[in-house]
């Protein structure tokens, strides 16, 4: 990320707002100052005299000073300290002209006949109106800004791309090819419209893209508009939504228009399920602002000419929860499904992802794209970043192989706890219980193999026992579900036999935890019960008021059966496990030792370790 990016989005035209507010209440403070010095520096009203009686008076010795201002004069008589009698001369005559005897008073300043006194007194009544007319003005333009911006809450917030120097292209996204090819239909839509109009075929209106989260959907659309070479209006579907109703519709109609004015464009709206949800859900009414946004979406959508050339982009991870009338035809007429990468597309993403970075000629990125199965494209992008981080922590010039296993384990089961102190119990007790799992992961033929077993905590574990399948599996069998139950649950196991059921701690918590969700499953959903094979209890999980409002489909004693299965499942999977750790003790306790020496033991040293390991008869599925 570029440093522009990281700095904060403002609009030149927010500034210049800012600093004319500014202005405007300088100009204000500077009328009020200037307001309160001319009430300040007000002279006293004065008594004003004909000229004739100043002179009389002044001849008879009556005033202390006459102070000369032009043809102004202002008299002090004895006895006073300041000026209380203003008189004034005639045109262009002094005060021996007017016929005052200059020996009986005393004169100060002389008379002036330039205009400054004029232009004064005119910029005193000016610069107050200025000022004034200013302050209004400003008030005008910010009252004007506001006005806009409520005029404006009804626009849509879609950003406009389509200008950009680097567009993202279909070559720069690795992967995905299956998706690609679907979309590319869309590219030639819009670039070559009348090549399927000729042919009486219909430019579809929408396209939904659905799959996990970081799977890249929002990038491949951002490439059929780069493809394309269109406008691309992006929209967050929680974009639409206010606290007031109608806004959402309104800016469904802003964006519709502003789309239909830059035909051919795409619109693309992220995480769709924001305003599309499955209407009818008993909350919120008929006046619910999600509920009128998504009919507006509805309307624009089947309201498109055959002409627009405009289409509409939108993504989920919860096509379950949408609205039927959303993904009906006509209006999102096409489904893309984007899936998890497969072990080829995740070696070709971790190149992308590596390319600008300095990576040591020994990182073999196949054995990682081999172990990161199940990972988006997100993951891997961020196992890339990780590794550079911790490259430049270690202090090294390149990525080396260390720092890349290194971070693929933080991003997969958390960062190690080596400054969380275990006393010697603990540590004793944490290597039977990962031993217990690696033993029985080891002999069962079915368990995946084992990759890597520490007891230095990692995440929220004490210890981590690391399974990882060679290859990419469509399906899981009855056996190896059966495998993996009872190799989650060696760990309790190992401490039953050595320490005592007495003896047992908590360390296996989430071991028991996710056996109980992996049994309840291989029942209710995938139809692996003894009594109940092949019939299947899945609830909707789509919508909470569903799950609320309606009741389980099954009676009570199908769900006591259901109790039994599970119970069944998990029990035979502790005998299971029971028995291969008590035929293989001493592999068990070499196992331990190797792990309190070296705290970490990798899949080759494991090997070695439990080599010879027998799968005992009480331990085999019949």
């Amino acid at each position: 990320m570029d440093k522009k990016s990281l700095r904060p989005n403002r609009k030149p035209g927010n500034t210049n707002r800012k600093g004319m507010k500014n202005a405007g209440f300088i100009a204000l403070m500077v009328l009020f100052a200037l307001i309160i010095f001319s009430a300040l520096s007000q002279s006293p009203k004065l008594e004003k005299i004909p000229i004739t009686t100043a002179v009389q008076q002044a001849n008879a010795g009556q005033y202390e000073n006459i102070t000369v201002t032009g043809n102004e004069l202002d008299i002090t008589k004895k006895g006073q300290k300041t000026a209380t009698i203003k008189s004034f001369l005639e045109p262009n005559a002094s005060l021996k002209d007017e016929g005052f005897n200059l020996t009986k008073v005393q004169v100060t300043g002389t008379p002036q006949t330039s205009g400054s006194s004029a232009w004064f007194s005119l910029a005193g009544t000016i610069i107050p109106i200025i000022l004034i007319a200013g302050v209004l003005y400003f008030m005008l333009r910010s009252a004007q800004g506001q006005g806009n911006q409520a005029l404006s809450f009804g626009k849509s917030k879609a950003r406009l791309y389509g200008n950009e120097k680097d567009k993202v292209m279909f070559t720069d996204i690795a992967g995905s090819d299956e998706a690609k090819q679907d979309l590319a239909e869309v590219v030639e839509f819009l670039k070559f419209p009348k090549k399927f109009a000729n042919l009486g075929a219909r430019i579809p209106k929408g396209v939904l893209l659905v799959g996990p989260p970081g799977t890249g959907k929002t990038m491949l659309s951002r490439a059929v508009a780069g493809e394309a070479n269109v406008p691309f209006f992006s929209i967050s579907g929680s974009e639409f939504v206010e606290m007031f109703v109608g806004v959402g519709a309104s800016r469904v109609r802003d964006l519709f228009a502003k789309a239909k004015k830059n035909a051919p464009c795409i619109i693309f709206i992220d995480e769709i399920d924001a305003v599309g949800r499955r209407r009818g859900s008993g909350m919120g009414g008929g006046h619910d602002e999600r509920e009128q946004t998504l009919n507006q979406i509805l309307v624009e959508m089947d309201g498109f000419e055959q002409g627009e050339n405009v289409i509409v982009l939108a993504a989920t991870n919860r096509a379950d929860v949408l609205d039927p009338a959303l993904l009906r035809p006509g209006r999102f007429d096409r489904r893309v499904n984007i899936d998890l990468p497969d072990r080829k597309d995740r070696e070709a993403i971790l190149k992308v992802h590596f390319a600008k970075k300095p990576l040591a000629k020994s990182v073999d990125l196949d054995s990682l794209a081999a172990k990161t199965a199940g990972s988006s494209g997100a993951d891997l992008a961020n196992i890339a970043n990780e590794s550079a981080i911790i490259a430049a922590r270690n202090g090294h010039t390149e990525l080396l192989q260390s720092d890349v296993t290194e971070a693929f384990e933080r991003v997969a089961i958390g960062p190690e706890r080596k400054s969380k102190i275990m006393t010697e119990v603990d540590k004793m007790t944490t290597a039977y219980h990962e031993a217990g799992h690696a033993l029985v992961g080891h002999v069962l033929p079915d368990s995946d193999p084992v990759h890597k077993v520490t007891i230095i905590p990692r995440g929220g574990t004490g210890g981590v026992t690391w399974f990882i399948p060679p290859e990419d599996r469509m399906y899981v069998s009855l056996i190896q579900f059966k495998d993996m139950l009872a190799r989650g649950l060696g760990g309790r196991i190992a401490e039953e036999v050595v320490l005592g059921v007495d003896r047992i701690t908590t360390g296996a918590g989430s071991d028991l935890q996710n056996a109980a969700e992996l049994a309840r499953d291989m029942v209710t959903n995938q139809g692996m019960g003894k009594k109940l094979r092949d019939q299947v209890f899945k609830t909707d999980d789509g919508l909470m008021m569903d799950r609320m409002m309606h009741e389980r489909m099954y009676s009570d004693n199908t769900a006591k059966v259901i109790d039994e299965e599970v119970e069944a499942l998990i029990s035979e999977a502790a005998d299971r496990a029971r028995a291969v750790i008590t035929a293989n003790r001493d592999k068990l306790d070499v196992l331990k030792d190797h792990l309190l020496e070296k705290e970490t033991v990798d899949a080759d040293e494991v090997a070695e370790v439990l080599k010879g390991a027998k799968m005992p008869a009480a331990a085999a599925l019949y």
